[in-house]
């Protein structure tokens, strides 16, 4: 079924990579989307508040059993970073040009490669006459790589999936959990004055830096699976800023901490907070408070996201159901399926990490493509993924 598709499915992730679609500006990679779904018999296809496009495939609502069908969604973000120089790529940026058997261009890999897989997977799965019982949905997802999770949240709502595919790179290995992502800020608190007389101020920045000791002290929380729940400071800045002569009386700092299993709001607050009463206990003049940091979005469509950086991990049981019957699925359509885990942060922070919905990751290219200069996918794993999505879907909505 894959094999008559695959040379439209490779077009298509081209022209997906010839139109920039950096977060908030998405709309035409939408549009593109929902037009090639028409053209591929979706039964819906929809355009949501915040942008997200969205495809339906029904299916026939009869179990071999009798039971109730499973639904099945398949995520990918059709947001990418920006192309901060171009000087530095070889390859045009959004060319999407074919050499040496891989598709260059911004978003190959993170993640249009994915989307191209998942639209056509279900596309051929319509078109063949033979659906499962269960539901297939597909969705590209807006502002994913600023705000995980959050505009893939009203995707859920007007879905209300099953089984959660998402289509992040995994090397078309069978992911099951991930960490999560929370950013978190640490302000300290100084007093002003002239920088030709330090001695009657209190140097906010200078009183920073034995809380960045601490935090360069602190053992990571650890799980078996995911790894270490790491504390990366990532940017500093003084107020005010510049400060032409004047002693800063303000400090932050923002922290990446990698999520653990289970870590809580409160739990990584308390941590961060016991960095700080070690850092005062050595000098009482810092004056500091930690909380998460909340973000807000502007969406093409006009409407604002907001919520907090927090996005939780996640891991599904090796022996789940779910599991078990992607991984016969995949092995049967001549995969390897291998079990793996995401090492960075994706939608599933929400399905799985805040819902509970069963969520695997299954995807072309690897990870360290995403966000690189001259970043590229494989046709052959262009073309693995959709013979995985063909199989994923057969298997869990039959």
């Amino acid at each position: 079924m894959a094999d008559a598709f695959a040379s439209k499915m490779v077009d298509f992730c081209q022209r997906l990579i010839r139109i920039p679609s950096i977060s908030g500006e998405e709309e035409e990679v939408a549009k593109c989307i929902a037009t090639e779904m028409k053209t591929l018999g979706y039964d819906e296809i929809w355009i949501d508040k915040y942008g997200n496009v969205i495809g339906k495939i029904k299916g026939t609502g009869i179990s071999a059993d009798g039971s109730k069908p499973k639904s099945i969604l398949f995520d990918g973000h059709i947001d990418t970073v920006p192309v901060s120089d171009t000087n530095q790529w070889t390859k045009k940026p959004y060319g999407g040009d074919i050499m040496d058997g891989k598709v260059y261009g911004r978003g190959a890999t993170d993640m249009k490669g994915a989307v191209a897989a998942m639209v056509y997977a279900a596309g051929a799965i319509a078109q063949s006459g033979e659906r499962p019982a269960g539901d297939i949905y597909v969705s590209g997802t807006v502002h994913e790589e600023i705000f995980e999770g959050i505009a893939f949240d009203n995707v859920l709502n007007e879905t209300s999936p099953d089984v959660v595919v998402i289509g992040e790179a995994t090397e078309l290995k069978l992911n099951i959990g991930q960490r999560g992502r929370g950013e978190i800020a640490i302000y300290n608190y100084g007093k002003s004055a002239h920088s030709a007389n330090p001695q009657v101020g209190i140097n906010a920045v200078v009183k920073m830096y034995p809380i960045i000791q601490e935090l360069e002290k602190l053992e990571p929380t650890v799980h078996p699976v995911l790894g270490k729940g790491i504390a990366v400071v990532t940017d500093i800045i003084s107020t005010p800023y510049p400060g032409a002569s004047v002693v800063p009386n303000q400090c932050r700092i923002t922290i990446d901490r990698r999520l653990l299993v289970g870590e809580t709001e409160e739990s990584v607050i308390a941590q961060l907070q016991e960095v700080i009463d070690k850092a005062k206990a050595v000098d009482t003049e810092i004056s500091a408070k930690v909380e998460f940091v909340r973000g807000e979005a502007n969406c093409y469509t006009g409407e604002k996201m907001n919520g907090l950086r927090f996005f939780p991990g996640w891991l599904l049981d090796r022996n789940s159901e779910t599991v078990l019957t992607a991984e016969k699925a995949l092995q049967d359509s001549g995969l390897e399926a291998v079990i793996n885990t995401y090492s960075f942060c994706t939608n599933g922070s929400q399905s799985a990490g805040v819902r509970g919905i069963d969520t695997i990751g299954f995807g072309p290219s690897r990870e360290n493509l995403a966000h690189s200069v001259d970043e590229y996918i494989e046709i052959s794993q262009l073309e693995g993924a959709m013979k995985g999505y063909i199989a994923l879907a057969q298997a869990i909505a039959k």
